[in-house]
């Protein structure tokens, strides 16, 4: 395949709430693309995108795939990502690799709940954005009330380039309304053909007034524009495009598109507009990281005549050789080229690359910065590594993952299953950040946790079905965490002699609340200054300290939030050893997060009930019973929006609750939040749970 010139290419996902028209808007690209030949139907379980036979038969997005495909000479590199809750690991790390992106809206539904944490996600990391509002076909549309909604619920400064045609079973297509052009679809060509005509007559003053609109919007931060709108000149579509480009790429501005990919309307347009909108690597700033010897900050250009530097930002287990996924940020990548993971100090040889078409590789030997691309042969990389040339290293910023909130136990049928059961954890915890496994140290139950119930409920089918195991699964349970709330500074001391050499360590440490964002659970900082202790013993005394984090003093769940500084200690010339170290480390973090007043945190979960109003009564008692905090009531259509916080512990078995209540026409949504106190009461009895159950092993 020949190279595309690096202004002609777009990196971009498509993200949405879930049932927002995501995929299907992906499957349509594909297909006008020339991709594909045939359109993808979730109802009928062939699309190319969701090629998992659990998502097939789901009708959901699990894992995110990428493609690449062509449009009017540009290369469109895209990743389609999920869009339920659970899987939202799969957008944040998607989002951390892409120039750009495209939000799907349900124009009946409009901005939901997992809409709003995606648009959160292309913030997070300066992703330039544009909007479509799909589904227009629907009953009940009204992109009106979506725009104002994505101005509203998201904050966004936002403006429609494009306008209906028609809405429900009227829509027919869609105008322009910075040329004026209007785009009338042909329904039995399956969208490909479609005719260009004037505006409308009936929509010739609203076409006006959305353009009036649309150049105050964008001139509010480009000065050329709004001199002359304010002057009354006549603006240009090619200088309001221009404009479009500059204020979208800078990140104040996105875009709003419209019509119905189901019904193949609007997507070539979609098309055009990422193409004249969204940025291509040369738009997007030099990639920075840190030296990782000197800790200093350095940037690598999208050039191939730079060093090498590429992040693995996803995983896929595959008994040929893992797949690891990886964005180019500068330099090449060439089959059999040894590159470096300074994360690990370890060098890694690349045995073959390929671009991918969801399940599908096509190999090529060589690829240029601003690629992203999948490689075999990499042993020891995880997802966030970074790849770097060996003589010029770098480390990338990797992409951040929520906590777990919620766990289970899981065992082989057959005990002879039990290390293949614990092989088959190891990979889908590598493929999936979100997704950990540990050994209970009191009951020596293997543990697994997630983001939610689907999410495990789906690892479990995985292995069941890809790896043949046999499992049985324990009841889910909520995955508290402890921290602390004050301050403590003790010493640990392990000293064994036992008439031969002995064991010496001793350490002080402190602890604190972490208030600052670390993507770690524990912060761990050493402030020796006069080598009281050797640096060789250092990495052994956070060892201790992190495997003490992983079961608490209350209640023996995970310690997470706290900022551990290692001040002083001591050590024997002989008798010290890094074990010992390691023991005092784990002693004397335990000593100082009892005296640090520790506490119990729960996961709370921000939940989104969309009910008619006729139940709302019994929907706001049944919450109100669930320690909920409710937020914010509104209206959509003729239904009520109900969005409260509530602790996951109360929330087992609640869309079985919330549908029986309402005679099934509620639907819920519900997704991580944070994590926060557990109320005195509720921890007391959570203690004595615990204590109560270890007395009984």
């Amino acid at each position: 395949m020949k190279s595309t010139a690096l202004d002609k290419v777009r990196n971009f996902g498509i993200a949405a709430h879930i049932d927002a028209g995501k995929t299907t808007t992906s499957e349509r690209i594909l297909y006008y693309t020339g991709r594909q030949h045939k359109l993808g139907d979730i109802d009928e379980g062939n699309t190319t995108l969701d090629w998992m036979e659990e998502e097939r038969e789901r009708g959901i997005t699990i894992t995110s795939a990428a493609t690449t495909c062509f449009w009017k000479g540009n290369q469109l590199n895209l990743i389609d990502t999920p869009g339920h809750v659970d899987f939202t690991a799969e957008v944040e790390r998607s989002l951390r690799v892409l120039d750009g992106a495209v939000a799907v809206f349900c124009g009946v539904g409009g901005v939901e709940a997992q809409s709003e944490t995606v648009w959160r996600q292309m913030e997070k990391y300066g992703v330039p954005r544009l909007c479509f509002i799909n589904k227009l076909d629907r009953t009940g549309a009204n992109p009106k009330q979506v725009l104002s909604e994505i101005r509203t619920k998201l904050g966004a400064h936002a403006a429609m380039i494009y306008l209906p045609i028609g809405l429900e079973g009227e829509h027919k297509g869609i105008v322009d309304v910075i040329t004026g052009k209007g785009y009338v679809f042909h329904d039995d060509e399956l969208g490909v053909k479609f005719d260009e005509i004037p505006t409308p007559p009936e929509m010739a003053d609203e076409v006006k007034k959305v353009r009036d609109e649309l150049i105050e919007k964008v001139g509010e931060h480009d000065d050329a524009i709004m001199e002359k709108f304010v002057a009354g000149q006549e603006v240009s579509a090619d200088e309001i495009k221009s404009a479009i480009r500059r204020v979208t790429l800078a990140g104040k501005f996105s875009p709003v598109l419209c019509g119905s990919a189901f019904k193949n309307k609007g997507v070539q347009m979609l098309l055009d507009a990422i193409c004249d909108y969204l940025p291509s690597p040369l738009d997007k700033p030099p990639a920075r990281g840190i030296d990782p010897d000197t800790r200093q900050p350095i940037e690598r250009k999208p050039l191939d005549s730079e060093p090498t530097a590429a992040l693995a930002f996803k995983i896929v287990s595959d008994p040929h050789g893992d797949l690891t996924y990886i964005r180019i940020y500068s330099g090449k990548l060439e089959s059999g080229m040894t590159l470096l993971n300074p994360r690990r100090g370890k060098k890694e040889r690349i045995t073959h690359l390929y671009r991918m078409h969801a399940n599908q590789r096509e190999k090529v030997e060589t690829l240029s910065s601003g690629e992203i691309c999948a490689a075999v042969g990499l042993k020891d990389v995880v997802t966030g590594d970074t790849l770097c040339d060996l003589k010029s290293p770098i480390l990338l910023e990797p992409p951040t993952f929520a906590q777990t909130v919620i766990s289970m136990a899981v065992e082989p049928k057959l005990s002879a299953d039990r290390d293949k059961l614990s092989e088959v954890l190891g990979k889908l915890a590598k493929e999936d950040p979100t997704f950990q496994r540990h050994t209970d140290k009191e009951t020596g139950e293997l543990i697994i946790s997630g983001m939610g119930e689907l999410h495990l409920e789906v690892k479990q089918h995985i292995m069941e079905r890809e790896y043949g195991l046999a499992i049985n699964v324990g009841t889910p349970r909520v995955a508290y965490k402890e921290t602390v709330i004050g301050s403590a500074e003790v010493e640990g001391k392990f000293i064994r002699q036992t008439g031969g050499r002995g064991q010496y360590g001793h350490v002080v440490l402190s602890v604190k609340p972490l208030t600052e964002a670390c993507p770690e659970p524990i912060l761990f900082e050493n402030k020796i200054k006069q080598g009281s202790i050797p640096r060789e013993y250092i990495p052994a005394v956070e060892k201790g300290v992190r495997d003490a984090a992983e079961s608490g003093v209350i209640a023996g769940y995970p310690v997470i939030n706290v900022h551990v500084s290692l001040l002083d200690g001591s050590y024997h010339e002989v008798d010290s050893s890094e074990l010992a170290f390691s023991i005092a480390g784990s002693m004397a973090f335990q000593d100082a997060v009892k005296k640090a007043t520790p506490i119990l945190l729960e996961p709370i979960m921000k939940l989104e009930v969309v009910s008619p109003e006729e139940f709302l009564g019994d929907v706001l008692g049944d919450l109100n019973a669930r320690r909920s905090s409710i937020q914010d009531m509104s209206a959509r259509g003729a239904a009520k929006v109900v969005l409260a916080h509530v602790p996951l512990s109360e929330m087992f078995g609640y869309t079985t609750r919330v549908r029986s209540l309402t005679q099934g026409r509620a639907v819920p949504n519900m997704e991580p939040l944070k994590y926060a106190q557990v109320p005195a009461e509720k921890q007391r009895q959570i203690v004595e749970a615990n204590s109560k159950k270890q007395q009984r092993r």
